[in-house]
């Protein structure tokens, strides 16, 4: 019920912006019930987001928060943690605002792996700002900039920020939202840099273009082309939902407080 979430909410900011049938409240009921059943402290939860449909969340929601410019969610993110290790960082990101533009950012936050929680919620389209092809639209489907099929390949993004150095990848959609509170829960318990890709349904400027007639029909393709670990893809269309990868490695201000530690003491060279 509602009511047992309502003091996470700016009450008085709803009803939302986001169009009928948007997967984006069912993704941020999963947040904030991670949240919830966490039991964070509501005064020390950070919520930093960029530009974009998902990045309107913070604005509904009664944390700390902070709305920042086109694709700089992380690095003001990095600050936050950085000068206040202690605080529960959480990055919500679009698709095109965390890999376009916010792309560089994404892959040394996962370098450094400094213990966020990041979110790309990936509607495989920039939403809000016209329907353009991003750098998760999957090839062949159309946007305003590819009206005949977009010919580029997307980002394998878990892939991506593996590679780069962070600890911690998984996957859900808006059809598999107790999955996907799940994996939030688990991305915060990691000591480092995590990232959950959340898939929505965009029926407006991603499912008109490309032949979805209701947002049922997209939350039912979700369902459809959703495996677990221990199956396997039948078509190319297909994902891996769950965990995908777990890893340890020195988490970056646990190791900054380390150093500042050996400079108080005048040990450095020890």
């Amino acid at each position: 019920m509602f009511s047992d979430i309502a003091k996470y909410f700016r009450t008085e900011t709803l009803p939302h912006i986001w169009c009928p049938g948007c997967g984006l409240g069912t993704i941020m009921a999963a947040i904030v019930g991670a949240i919830k059943t966490l039991q964070l402290d509501q005064n020390k939860v950070i919520l930093v987001s960029g530009i974009g449909c998902s990045s309107r969340m913070p604005g509904y929601l009664d944390f700390n928060t902070i709305h920042t410019t086109h694709g700089r969610a992380i690095p003001f993110a990095t600050g936050i943690k950085a000068a206040r290790p202690e605080l529960a960082v959480f990055v919500i990101m679009g698709d095109g605002d965390s890999t376009a533009i916010g792309g560089n950012h994404l892959i040394h936050a996962a370098r450094r792996n400094i213990d966020l929680t990041a979110l790309i919620i990936n509607n495989s389209i920039f939403g809000m700002t016209g329907g353009q092809t991003s750098p998760l639209t999957p090839r062949d489907k159309r946007g305003t900039t590819s009206p005949f099929g977009n010919l580029e390949r997307p980002f394998q993004i878990l892939e991506l920020v593996k590679a780069a150095g962070a600890t911690y990848g998984a996957r859900a959609t808006a059809y598999h939202n107790l999955l996907l509170t799940k994996l939030v829960m688990d991305a915060y318990n990691n000591p480092g840099f995590s990232l959950v890709e959340a898939i929505s349904q965009c029926p407006v400027s991603y499912g008109r273009r490309n032949e979805f007639k209701t947002p049922v029909d997209m939350l039912l393709w979700q369902k459809e082309h959703a495996f677990k670990a221990g199956q396997r893809a039948v078509d190319e269309e297909d994902f891996q939902i769950g965990e995908i990868f777990k890893l340890q490695a020195p988490e970056y201000t646990r190791e900054y407080e380390k150093l500042r530690q050996k400079l108080r003491e005048g040990s450095l060279h020890d």
